[in-house]
């Protein structure tokens, strides 16, 4: 997949000083980047949806009390 980024100047700059003194392809560096990170944002940005989701009603929510009776644990 091929996909267009437009990163700020000073980004450009440091990924362009980050190749030329290591030999490798900007897009080596970027597609790292996105493989090391993408769990963290994909965790970062579900769970603002879903706390949406749960302010707004329409997600279900359990209390600590209410599971521990509904699993039969004691207090």
């Amino acid at each position: 997949m091929t996909t267009s980024i437009r990163f700020s100047a000073d980004i450009e700059e440091r990924l362009d000083r980050l190749a030329k003194e290591t030999g490798r392809a900007k897009s080596f560096y970027i597609k790292q980047m996105v493989e090391d990170n993408i769990d963290a944002v994909e965790d970062c940005f579900l769970a603002e949806t879903v706390l949406e989701r749960i302010r707004s009603g329409k997600e279900k929510v359990h209390t600590s009390a209410s599971v521990r009776k509904q699993l039969g644990l004691g207090d």
